[in-house]
């Protein structure tokens, strides 16, 4: 099967891309250095080309009601033109996929769904849409989606978008835009930096893309993105998320809304005892990755690294790992197993990295 391209794909090229596959996407996985990529975003404003993700609609007179059925978190009471985080579950309570909600209208909801996860996700909702009153559309090939990240990405949009006010849009909201672009503005993102995902035509974006390189902005690739979403310890599917554990197993509890009268899981998840949970470690020494293992000081392997890197912030190895709750103690003393070498580890409480999204 070939590899699939964005609209972008001859404007990363040119601007010296190393391209990768990813979910069968060709995609940058960095420009010249993802250092000064990561920094960028840290410290000014950078941009990804994150066109892969998929694009769902939910259209119809019970779209709220379905999707509030389909997803753990509350999207029935959540404002109009809000963004919700939620896991997407069977009913056994394990995770299908981590996506995002959009409340665009009453009868008109956007869901962005893991580029890996597209067809699995569509088909997921597709069988449960029976008895609803709605329909839903699989826009993914008609969209192109642009991450801009950054303390000074509203300053930097503002002179694209010259007619939209960005100072009202909260984050984790979205609106249109009120420019010549046909574009949705979303004040989200994965680096835990203030930002905005645009979602919008392929012409459009091109055009977005080629001004946003033009005013300056650092183009980023997917290194630098995961560098970002691990530095502020936020989960990635296929890493600390998967087909075999549940929110519950992995620091999702808050998006768990048990109030709701039902929802897709809520039986299982309602009577389920957490197997595992996710802690967070730094090293002075040394850079964990995934799959190396965990050990307490009985000799025990209690875990392992889901996502590991060297942090750009902290110039220190960082990991998230997932751990067995019945094997693992928060006074024990915890080693990482680095080809054959064991280092301590330093067991954090909040994420590496503060982030700055308002």
């Amino acid at each position: 099967m070939s590899e699939m391209k964005t609209t972008l794909h001859d404007s990363h090229v040119e601007l010296g891309a190393k391209m990768v596959n990813f979910a069968g996407w060709l995609m940058p996985i960095q420009y010249k250095n993802l250092k000064e990529e990561v920094l960028a975003v840290r410290e000014n404003v950078g941009v990804f080309d994150v066109s892969h993700m998929g694009e769902f609609f939910i259209t119809g007179n019970q779209a709220l009601e379905f999707v509030d059925y389909l997803v753990t978190n509350d999207i029935k009471s959540s404002p109009m033109k809000k963004a919700i985080y939620s896991p997407l579950c069977r009913e056994n309570g394990t995770i299908i996929d981590d996506l995002i909600v959009y409340k665009l209208a009453e009868n008109n909801i956007l869901i962005c769904v893991n580029a890996a996860n597209i067809d699995k996700d569509f088909n997921w909702m597709s069988s449960q849409i029976e008895g609803f009153d709605c329909e839903i559309t699989n826009k993914s090939s008609e969209f192109s989606l642009l991450a801009v990240q950054g303390p000074k990405t509203v300053e930097t949009l503002k002179k694209i978008f010259e007619n939209t006010n960005f100072d009202e849009l909260e984050y984790y909201s979205i609106a249109n835009s009120e420019d010549k672009f046909n574009a949705l503005l979303a004040r989200t993102g994965y680096t835990g930096e203030d930002g905005f995902e645009i979602f919008a035509d392929h012409k459009s974006i091109q055009l977005i893309w080629d001004k946003l390189i033009g005013l300056g902005v650092a183009p980023c690739g997917l290194g630098a993105r995961d560098v970002l979403r691990l530095e502020v310890c936020y989960p990635l599917y296929g890493h600390e998320l998967n087909d075999n554990v549940t929110p519950l197993d992995s620091g999702l509890k808050w998006t768990v809304k048990f109030n709701k009268e039902k929802f897709i899981g809520k039986q299982s998840l309602e009577s389920y005892q957490a197997k595992y949970k996710l802690i967070r470690f730094t090293l002075d020494k040394g850079i964990p990755r995934e799959g190396y293992s965990l050990e307490n000081n009985r000799g025990e392997k209690v875990g392992e690294v889901t996502s590991g890197t060297m942090s750009v912030v902290l110039n220190k190895g960082i990991a998230i790992a997932r751990v067995e709750k019945n094997l693992y103690s928060d006074d024990d003393e915890i080693v990482v197993d680095i080809r054959n070498k064991k280092y301590s580890v330093q067991i954090n409480k909040k994420p590496f990295v503060a982030g700055g999204h308002k």
